[in-house]
């Protein structure tokens, strides 16, 4: 968006998806002004315009009607960065919403489908079958309820669905192990943070349940500083990895699982 560039109104309405007639209701409503006319009479838009056009679209989104937004949007106490933080946070909790609603429609679409499901050897492909066998036992000796419902749920999945997942999960982890020098509270690092929390929700099978396990995210966390087998970087420990891992994921449960 170039700060000193004007647009006309055709221009404006097919850059953001609207008609000329609704930027032309907008105008006249007190809603959207032009930043100024030509001689002609034509209406120009400059940034500011299209910033606050922004937020207009985004509030409609959300079901304001055009007499709110225009009272949010005039407030003197309006602030963008905070409205566009808080956009955000409800874009990704619908993110959120429609993935648990797409997980359980496939679940419906295979169930009717009647596909032949994995085998319970299939959870734990690529890893030693010792190691495998030593892991899982020490797991259900600690949280055997916890590892029962998890092979249950995985089990329940089409092997590419669980490929995708494991890929998925590993694109992530790759993507969190370059970000260890990094501020574990930031922006970045903290969505990285997020969909590392979604899929292990899908490795636990609580993904869509209400209770949102803030305090069994931030104790894996804790685990990762205290067992570097499950941070570890091509077989190698790597602590600083774990504790980056352990204080992003605090403050990712103090922030958004409470």
């Amino acid at each position: 968006m170039e700060s000193g560039k004007h647009y006309t109104v055709k221009e404006l309405a097919d850059m953001a998806g609207v008609s000329v007639r609704s930027l032309h209701h907008y105008d006249r409503i007190g809603l959207l002004h032009p930043d100024f006319r030509t001689d002609a009479g034509y209406r120009m838009y400059g940034k500011t315009e299209l910033l606050r056009l922004q937020q207009i679209l985004f509030y409609k989104e959300l079901d304001f009607g055009l007499k709110e937004i225009t009272e949010i949007l005039d407030n003197p106490d309006f602030e963008l960065i905070s409205a566009l933080k808080n956009h955000k946070e409800k874009l990704l909790s619908e993110i959120e919403r429609i993935e648990q609603l797409l997980t359980t429609i496939d679940k419906t679409i295979d169930h009717l489908k009647n596909k032949t499901k994995m085998k319970h050897e299939s959870l734990y492909e690529g890893i030693p079958k010792e190691k495998a066998k030593s892991w899982r036992k020490e797991a259900m000796e600690k949280w055997p309820d916890e590892v029962k419902r998890s092979e249950e749920s995985l089990l329940k999945m089409e092997r590419e669905g669980f490929e995708k997942l494991k890929n998925d999960f590993a694109n992530c982890w790759a993507s969190l192990a370059t970000m260890k020098s990094e501020d574990p509270t930031s922006e970045s690092v903290q969505y990285e943070v997020y969909r590392h929390y979604r899929f292990i929700r899908q490795f636990w099978g609580t993904a869509g349940e209400a209770d949102l396990q803030g305090d069994a995210y931030s104790g894996l966390g804790d685990m990762y500083v205290s067992d570097e087998r499950y941070t570890s970087i091509d077989g190698k420990p790597d602590p600083e990895f774990a504790e980056f891992m352990q204080k992003a994921m605090q403050h990712f449960a103090d922030t958004r699982l409470k």
